[in-house]
């Protein structure tokens, strides 16, 4: 059975966007911080995305390492990101999609659950409301929060809400510079 990856960054208050889908808060991320997220996704057998992750994925990465002042790293994560497969759960969008993506538009838990099901490298997911779904059917092995010393005041949740307690045992805990605090964290089942 493949593991599922939940991993965002996060302000301290616990949004991954502020009001109006910001995300400027969280960027840019140390050198060090933005291997560690390169390093995940190298590592991923597939990532899974809400539509409005998708929206803002797709609008970078395809051509993220075709920027006059891409980093090494910048360039990586794009040849990465395009070549990785991914799968796009949306009721509201047209296919096909580009970039090695498949689009879902029926039953995301039923999907998740297949995909899961298999063998490989661990499945990433992205998207708060695809990742809050996921959470409340126990289907997401393991959290990775980059925590940003940042206050937004509202927003996106990392988290959604739940219909019973989960429990989690400690993986790791890193400081990053910048005071980005990263904390991994797995189901205990």
């Amino acid at each position: 059975m493949r593991k599922l990856i939940y991993g965002m960054n996060l302000s301290l208050d616990g949004y991954i966007a502020a009001p109006g889908d910001d995300i400027g808060w969280s960027g840019p991320p140390s050198d060090e911080l933005f291997q560690w997220w390169l390093d995940q996704e190298q590592a991923s057998g597939l990532t899974l995305y809400g539509r409005k992750l998708w929206e803002t994925m797709s609008a970078y990465w395809p051509t993220g390492d075709q920027q006059p002042d891409a980093t090494p790293a910048e360039i990586a994560f794009a040849q990465n990101w395009r070549s990785t497969p991914k799968v796009v759960f949306s009721s509201t969008l047209d296919g096909p999609l580009d970039w090695n993506t498949r689009l879902v538009t029926g039953d995301a838990l039923a999907e998740i659950t297949r995909l899961k099901a298999g063998d490989g490298a661990p499945l990433q997911i992205g998207g708060a409301t695809l990742a809050a779904a996921a959470m409340r059917a126990g289907l997401i092995d393991e959290y990775a929060i980059a925590t940003h010393p940042v206050l937004v005041g509202g927003g996106t949740p990392f988290f959604g809400p739940l219909d019973s307690w989960v429990n989690l045992n400690l993986l790791e805990t890193r400081t990053f510079p910048g005071g980005t605090v990263l904390t991994r964290y797995e189901m205990r089942r």
